[in-house]
């Protein structure tokens, strides 16, 4: 797998990924709220050329899930929510449904864990994902992260309902 920043030109990938993808996405509406809209080939390329601004900033840190050989578009992951003065983040991802599964999220979510720890100067990183999302859950503890809390009722979806979120970690000590 390769993972890289959003680059000008990525916006077609990520478009199709995203397309192809709503309906497991939209599952989970209090946590992935940007999921919601319908998307755009021209919002899609603004969110690379915006990422690939502020990666460059480090206001963000939005990275391109790719095959290796192929090229094709995995998905998306990446840290947001940065704090140098700790310094922290929260790291985020999804992944296509064809590709999941196999292991591929982890992969790069421990990869882009060890990097933001090592390189970054990261002492905490956290996941937010919702309570029933399994999966994402799953991927969090197989990248090494501990649940510290589950957050009851810490967000609300759009129809209401209140969600539960876990709120895991990885720490350098």
């Amino acid at each position: 797998m390769l993972i890289r920043s959003p680059r000008p030109g990525d916006g077609p990938a990520v478009f199709e990924g995203v397309r192809d993808s709503l309906a497991a996405l939209r599952a989970w509406p209090a946590s992935l709220p940007w999921a919601l809209f319908e998307p755009s080939l021209e919002a899609s390329e603004t969110f690379c050329r915006e990422g690939h601004i502020n990666t460059l900033a480090r206001k963000e840190l939005p990275m391109l899930m790719f095959v290796k050989d192929g090229g094709h578009y995995i998905g998306g992951a990446g840290f947001h929510h940065l704090d140098w003065d700790t310094p922290k983040c929260e790291a985020g991802y999804w992944c296509r449904p064809a590709f999941q599964g196999q292991g591929l999220v982890t992969e790069a979510v421990s990869a882009l864990c060890r990097w933001a720890m090592k390189d970054l100067g990261m002492v905490r990183i956290t996941a937010l994902p919702d309570a029933q999302n399994h999966a994402s859950r799953a991927v969090a503890e197989r990248a090494g992260m501990v649940l510290e809390a589950t957050l009851r009722h810490e967000r609300k979806a759009p129809d209401g309902t209140l969600r539960d979120t876990c709120l895991y970690a990885l720490t350098t000590a």
